[in-house]
């Protein structure tokens, strides 16, 4: 007798831009395939290189099916199995304790992007720490940075939606390996060219999306605001500014003009490596041909001045009226937008929480774990969704706090991570395809349902499920910190707002994912409507000198390379996801050796040949790798994968060992791409 076979919908709830909609086919509670929804306008049917072998995640030996208990010194990883009725108790009583003593603050809530579902990621764990008081964490190291400095020029974040791209006539890829992260963007890119688009990229790195380029301009890392001023300068002084768009819908043009007079092609060659001649002709091609689309993305944020990157950028579009055209204008993250829609404050209930409780940000993770002056010092730590061990600022300084004795850690995961491998109490997390979650986008305008396909595996529970238990375990009684998974969501489509007409809880059900609602030809900003305090697109930004920032769009604060330095840029990689996957195989043997990109002239200075091994070091720490000599670079610039490749000595390497924790201009975020590096031969390695 056959097995009767069902089909599941769901989404990938990675951090990606794509948040594709699959299709799981499940016989006798089973999961027997996972395969890319075909009928999906914008996944087609396909899934990357990372999540076609996410049932092999699901099914992976070294998954963590129970509690655990720690047995050995912190950072070694010997765990014993318990219940979760021990686990429960024990963090119970563990926290009562800090309470009394120290005040809830000494709890720290630690959790950023590794589950983007929407419940799963924000519902909860944010009722139940915000009422009890514990410290509220600053989940600003990706994102914020960038929404901050859009938000300075024209009041949000909103862009046009990424599937008119089709429309756009040139297209500017910026700071984004788009086949690499962002890979189902790439066949409405193709479109656009199929169409007449040109498509130019700006990145310090020759990506393979720089390499399938129409022109790759490589510019010197953190210097793109420097770029963006002169464009502005040809604009203006060649006749390009639309002049009526700019006196209907905004302020500030004629101290901006002023401003970039000193801005010239010549000047700004010095400083961002490009020629004159290749900044002219770009100036040129953005303000002729026409619908143009900047597409900024997460590379421009990680530096010190990066917020003033997008601020800056942000005034492109403004000045040339890309904003009136279909396919014109701006397309960073839709997350933000999508977010804006839903019925966010009744999800996480603000008015709940205490007020008087400090912020703390999670760049600083290690400093504050190590501080001696934190008042209450930081007692118990715990984490969900993040590996903190491998993926903040300072790593060494962040291990550091961890191995403390007096640090009462708990981990919420698939894995024994990183971070779990420090931790006194280790929980079992549902994967993706069993638990139901609401999956926005930050790549598109669908919203997507994820059906739980199979039950969870071992004792795994889902997040909201853990902060059901932690809620009981500390005797609270309040009724929504029991809500059901299906109220959440429902409570968070349940906005009122006409973009989410039609799109209920049981509608998902029936359809797996919905298109927001708003008109075909939909251009956010055609007749101005700016959110900024001025109504206008703010190209001089008074409200930015509450924040001691200057007003006008600068070059920032721009970091060279010390002498005899080069300066490090880590890169996504096409089959690890920040540090998922890394303990697969598998992918493993397809990232292949770590390998550290070094321009030919640098490589001659140092006496570095190709396959030598070298290692790569600051005053914080020191990686073995492989060296491979590439024009891939350019001078002065050192480029290692981010993830958890094994360097030469065997150890598993993360680049963080090397980044420190630079703030950036303002919203919080963390200068990881200005760091810089000594390359040298290796020693003997031991």
């Amino acid at each position: 007798m056959s097995s009767l076979l069902s089909v599941i919908r769901g989404a990938c709830g990675h951090d990606c831009p794509d948040t594709c909609a699959w299709l799981v086919e499940v016989a006798d509670g089973h999961a027997l395939s996972l395969r890319g929804d075909p009928g999906h306008p914008f996944t087609r049917g396909t899934l990357c290189g990372k999540v076609n072998h996410y049932l092999e995640r699901v099914h992976h030996p070294d998954r963590i099916l129970s509690p655990l208990r720690r047995t050995g010194p912190k950072g070694q990883g010997c765990f014993r199995q318990i219940s979760w009725t021990e686990a429960l108790t024990e963090i119970a009583e563990r926290w009562r304790q800090i309470m009394d003593e120290s005040g809830a603050e000494a709890i720290l809530p630690f959790s950023s992007a590794g589950n983007q579902g929407l419940i799963h990621h924000s519902s909860l764990d944010q009722r139940l720490m915000g009422l009890l008081g514990a410290s509220r964490l600053d989940r600003n190291i990706c994102g914020a940075v960038a929404h901050a400095g859009l938000c300075a020029t024209q009041g949000n974040g909103v862009g046009i939606n990424p599937e008119d791209i089709v429309h756009s006539r040139l297209i500017v890829l910026w700071g984004t390996n788009t086949i690499v992260t962002n890979l189902h963007l790439w066949p409405v890119i193709e479109e656009a060219r199929r169409r007449g688009a040109r498509i130019i990229c700006i990145d310090p790195i020759r990506t393979r999306t720089a390499e399938a380029c129409d022109w790759h301009l490589q510019i010197r890392p953190g210097t793109d605001t420097v770029l963006a001023l002169a464009v502005m300068h040809v604009l203006i002084r060649d006749g390009y500014v639309d002049q009526d768009y700019v006196s209907r819908y905004a302020s500030g043009y004629s101290e901006l003009a002023e401003r970039v007079q000193q801005w010239t092609p010549v000047r700004a060659a010095e400083i961002t490596q490009l020629s004159p001649s290749d900044i002219e002709q770009f100036a040129r091609e953005y303000a002729t041909i026409q619908p143009s689309l900047l597409r900024p993305l997460i590379g421009l944020e990680h530096h010190r001045n990066g917020a003033m990157m997008f601020r800056t950028i942000a005034c492109l579009p403004v000045l040339i009226g890309a904003w009136k055209q279909l396919g014109g204008g701006l397309s960073r993250s839709t997350g933000a937008f999508q977010y804006s829609l839903l019925n966010i404050d009744r999800l996480l209930m603000p008015e709940t929480h205490r007020t008087d409780v400090r912020t703390l940000n999670m760049r600083d993770l290690g400093r504050d774990l190590c501080s001696e002056t934190l008042s209450p010092p930081i007692r118990s730590l715990l984490v969900w969704n993040a590996n903190p061990a491998a993926t903040m600022p300072n790593q060494p300084l962040v291990r550091e706090g961890l191995l403390r004795e007096d640090l009462f850690t708990v981990v919420h995961d698939l894995f024994l991570t990183d971070t779990a491998r420090f931790a006194d109490l280790v929980l079992p997390a549902t994967s993706q395809i069993e638990h139901i979650d609401l999956v926005p986008a930050w790549g598109h305008h669908y919203l997507t349902l994820n059906l739980p396909a199979i039950a969870p595996r071992g004792e795994s529970v889902a997040n909201t499920e853990l902060f059901r238990r932690l809620a009981s375990a500390l005797g609270r009684s309040e009724p929504w910190l029991q809500d059901s998974d299906e109220t959440l969501i429902q409570t968070a489509l349940d906005s009122g707002h006409p973009m989410l007409r039609g799109i209920t809880l049981d509608a998902l059900k029936t359809h797996g994912w919905m298109h927001l609602n708003h008109p075909a030809d939909w251009r956010p900003f055609a007749n101005g409507g700016f959110p900024t305090p001025s109504g206008k697109a703010e190209l001089c930004a008074p409200s930015l000198q509450d924040l001691r920032v200057d007003p006008l769009p600068g070059p920032g604060d721009i970091q060279l390379p010390p002498p005899g330095m080069l300066q490090l840029i880590s890169n996504k990689t096409l089959y690890f996801l920040n540090t998922g996957y890394s303990d697969m195989d598998l992918h493993c043997r397809r990232e292949g050796r770590l390998e550290v990109d070094v321009h030919p002239d640098d490589a001659a200075a140092r006496n570095l040949h190709d396959g030598q091994l070298v290692t790569v070091s600051n005053d914080q720490g020191e990686i073995a790798a492989w060296c491979r000599v590439s024009t891939k670079v350019g001078r002065g610039v050192a480029r290692l994968p981010f993830g958890g490749l094994k360097d030469a000595l065997g150890r598993r390497a993360h680049v963080n060992q090397l980044t420190p924790e630079q703030p950036t201009d303002w919203a919080g975020g963390s200068g990881f791409y200005d760091t810089f590096v000594c390359v040298n031969p290796a020693a003997e390695l031991s």
